[in-house]
Order: C-alpha cells, then structure tokens, then sequence
C-alpha cells in the first residue's frame, strides 16, 4: 500500500491565512467544538462517550499549552469528530474511499472514511483531517494535533487498563506530545510484536520518524 501524499497545500494556505488573521472555523467543526455530533454520525453511545472524553482531554492539553481559544477549538472537534464513523459498515465504508485506503482492515476505515466525510462536507483543514485519517495507525508528516490525538484516543480516563502509567502520560503530554506519542506507539509495537502479528507500513513509517537520529541497532545488540 502506497502513502497517500500529505495536503500540503492545504496546510500551507492554513499557515498564510494564520499569518493574516485567525481563519474561521468551518460551521461543522464549531459545532464539534462545542459538543454537537453531525447528523450523518454512526457511533453508540458507548462510542459517543468515548469521542466526548477524548474531546475534553485534548481541550485540556490545548488550554495547558495556551495554544488560545480557535486552537483550543480545532482540538476538541477532532477529538469529537475521529470516531464518527465508528459503527458504520466497513463494507459501505470501503466502497467510498479512495484506492489507497481500500485494503485497510475493518476496524480501521472508520478514521479515513471520517477524514473523506469532512472533505466532502467543506471542511479543508488539512492538519485535522491528517489527524482524524490516520488516527488509529499513525502517520509520520503528523504535526502537535496528530500527536495528540493519537495520544487522547489511547489516554482518555474512560479506557481502564495500566491506569498509572496512562495517567503518568495524561500529565506529561501537554508538555511532551510527541514523546508521549512514541512512549505509546513504542508499547503498541510491542504489543502486535510480542503476539507475531505484522504492522502497518504508515505504523513503521511514523515510528522511524519519531525515532530519527537513532543508530540502527547493530548485530551485537540483538
């Protein structure tokens, strides 16, 4: 599976429209922001409670980092908004996406299938959407949201398992996003490592940025 190219473009008209002025929010993600599911949301309320949480942990690290009220804003729609598609069929799923993304795994679709939805909606924030679509394995071109994200979707206080290091990162991650985010991409790997499963080339690819400036391992460490 080839890496689908990152919306450069988008991003760099972002960055000129901040230099401008603060650029508004699109009406979807205001609403997000403030709580508000799109009509067109396929997630329970298991689900919807998950999204919630996520959405008021990475509010928090926004605020934290005084990042000011528009960022703060574009956080929180992401947190709400990166499980949308949660409880969709994966078959409908599939058949929307463009190419590159139609031979992920079921439980995977729901971030790029969200991320395709947004677009279609008007919503052209290329960091969000980068944040939203590859949520679940990592992408290495992410930026602090697609940090925290990834960090918020594993660290929300709803999931109860290794609560004392999860609360350990919780505290960190305003501070160190993209430590935090290693330190969990580190144990997942591990993880699917320990139990023979293989990882997604966008899983290698994030880690290998996140390790730069590391010496490949020689034989005598191994």
């Amino acid at each position: 599976m080839r890496i689908p190219p990152q919306p450069s473009e988008e991003r760099s008209q972002r960055a000129l429209a901040g230099l401008l002025g603060t650029p508004p929010l699109h009406p979807l993600l205001e609403a997000a922001a403030r709580g508000e599911f799109p009509p067109w949301t396929q997630a329970g309320p298991p689900r919807r409670e998950h999204m919630r949480r996520v959405a008021a942990l990475l509010g928090e690290w926004a605020r934290l980092r005084g990042e000011g009220p528009v960022e703060e804003a574009r956080w929180r729609a992401a947190g709400l908004l990166h499980d949308v598609l949660r409880d969709a069929d994966p078959r409908t799923l599939r058949g929307g996406l463009p190419p590159e993304f139609r031979d992920l795994p079921d439980k995977v679709l729901h971030g790029p299938a969200a991320a395709h939805r947004l677009r279609e909606e008007g919503v052209a924030d290329g960091e969000l959407l980068e944040a939203v679509r590859f949520h679940t394995l990592g992408w290495p071109h992410f930026g602090p949201l697609g940090w925290a994200l990834y960090a918020a979707d594993f660290l929300e206080p709803g999931r109860q398992f290794q609560e004392e290091w999860r609360r350990d990162l919780r505290a960190r991650a305003p501070a160190d996003l993209e430590g935090v985010a290693k330190e969990i991409l580190r144990a997942r790997i591990l993880y699917q490592a320990e139990r023979g499963r293989p990882l997604h080339p966008w899983t290698v690819a994030f880690w290998n940025r996140l390790a730069q400036g590391q010496p490949w391992a020689n034989a005598s460490e191994l």
